[in-house]
């Protein structure tokens, strides 16, 4: 089968690319959450490279999936914001990952 045919199979590893994880700073802020158990939000702010702004805005998307967890309080009267992973989104993440694999292991 050529790369031009199109017979409507979607079994191919990338047409199950989790496209919420796969834009580049989401995949950042998931793959950092990935390998800890928390983070707060200016460690990944620093880490990823992000504005306050970005990171809010792909942190809500990832809230609203139910990829991870936000938690807010107070540290001596400052905000801080935590971040962690759902399992929801270790999981998802997980998936992403060997999707990924897949998608390179059946190059040729």
């Amino acid at each position: 089968m050529s790369a031009s045919d199109s017979d409507g199979e979607d079994h191919h590893p990338i047409a199950e690319i989790d496209r919420l994880i796969h834009e580049p700073a989401r995949l950042m802020i998931m793959a950092y959450l990935y390998v800890v158990e928390s983070a707060d939000f200016l460690f990944l702010m620093h880490q990823t490279g992000l504005t306050h702004g970005n990171l809010s805005s792909h942190m809500s998307k990832l809230e609203a999936a139910g990829y991870i967890e936000i938690v807010k309080e107070f540290v001596d009267r400052k905000p801080h914001t935590m971040l962690q992973l759902t399992d929801k989104g270790r999981t998802a993440f997980q998936k992403y990952r060997q999707s990924m694999m897949q998608v390179f292991d059946d190059l040729p």
